[in-house]
């Protein structure tokens, strides 16, 4: 039986993936700060000779750890070190859950594996430093990238802080123009795609990346199909910018958050050619069902909270 080890497993990737493996019937070690349990490894990931002792024996390993944004600087090269030692004694395959902050503020309308990266913010430079300390290494990586996630649980994405918590009174924000598109992972599914990846990972050279294709929604769009999901027409405000700006003067989190404002303001896809081409089984759930999986568990009284995604 196939072993992988999730790192990052208690969060919003890290749990998706735990589940998406055990699914299909991989051995899986959920590996994180306070996990205990069966199955369970309590590692600082950040501590090579420890990350390298919890992941031998196992086939792949998951990169799920997502420091919180102020922090990145500090702790990404750190971890990517780390697991990069771990990755050669133990000759695992690395799988990582990629975002679109390489393509910088120009982003394309369409992204593939071949846009060049110009990244012009500190998380985009730090995201692409990784990426490439991976292929530079010479470790077997694998990245499947993807938009904002999509998902049934509350972990302060833009979905589940500004669309869905009201959605049931009728009241939905929408951070962006209304007619531009947006992309869109659905998480269960992006978890479902790098297991099966991960199970043709042979087949694959030392680093490949795979765009995810998700949905490509606009606005009007995504406001549609949260209103056939309730039942009920939406009453549609825009997020107040400004009220994060003022945030921003004391907040690191949020100062984070708006250095990533322009993924709302610039029309973007992801193509999932690529992805669809590796594994011609796979199949997404419809985009009806995955808005009303997400927001059956997103619509109770909810404070939103500084964004982390």
């Amino acid at each position: 039986m196939a072993s992988v080890i999730v790192l990052g497993a208690k969060g919003r990737f890290g749990r998706a993936a735990a589940q998406a493996f055990a699914s299909a019937g991989w051995d899986v070690t959920r590996a994180g700060r306070g996990l205990t349990g069966p199955g369970c490894v309590e590692v600082n990931a950040m501590d090579a000779d420890a990350l390298t002792h919890v992941c031998a024996g196992h086939d792949v390993i998951v990169n799920a750890v997502h420091p919180p944004y102020p922090e990145w600087t500090a702790k990404v090269p750190v971890l990517t070190s780390a697991l990069i030692a771990a990755a050669r004694v133990t000759d695992a395959t690395v799988m990582i859950p990629g975002n679109l902050y390489n393509y910088g503020s120009e982003v394309p309308e369409l992204l593939t594996e071949d846009t060049p990266w110009v990244p012009n913010t500190r998380k985009g430079n730090i995201r692409i430093r990784m990426e490439r300390a991976y292929r530079d290494a010479g470790v077997r990586t694998i990245v499947l990238r993807g938009g904002d996630f999509l998902e049934g649980a509350k972990t302060g994405n833009w979905f589940d802080t500004y669309i869905a918590p009201k959605a049931q009174q009728g009241k939905l924000t929408y951070p962006g123009p209304r007619d531009q598109v947006h992309a869109w992972a659905y998480l269960p599914d992006m978890a479902r795609a790098m297991v099966g990846l991960a199970e043709r990972r042979a087949e694959f050279a030392a680093f490949e990346e795979f765009g995810f294709g998700g949905y490509a929604l606009t606005g009007n769009e995504m406001i549609a199909l949260v209103e056939q999901a309730v039942g009920r027409p939406m009453r549609v405000s825009r997020l107040p910018w400004f009220a994060l700006r003022v945030m921003a003067l004391w907040s690191p989190l949020m100062r984070e958050v708006l250095e990533m404002k322009y993924l709302w303001f610039r029309p973007h896809a992801v193509d999932g050619s690529k992805l669809r081409a590796a594994l011609p089984e796979f199949r997404p759930t419809p985009v009806q069902e995955a808005i009303g999986n997400s927001i059956a568990q997103n619509t109770k009284a909810y404070v939103p909270r500084a964004v982390n995604a």
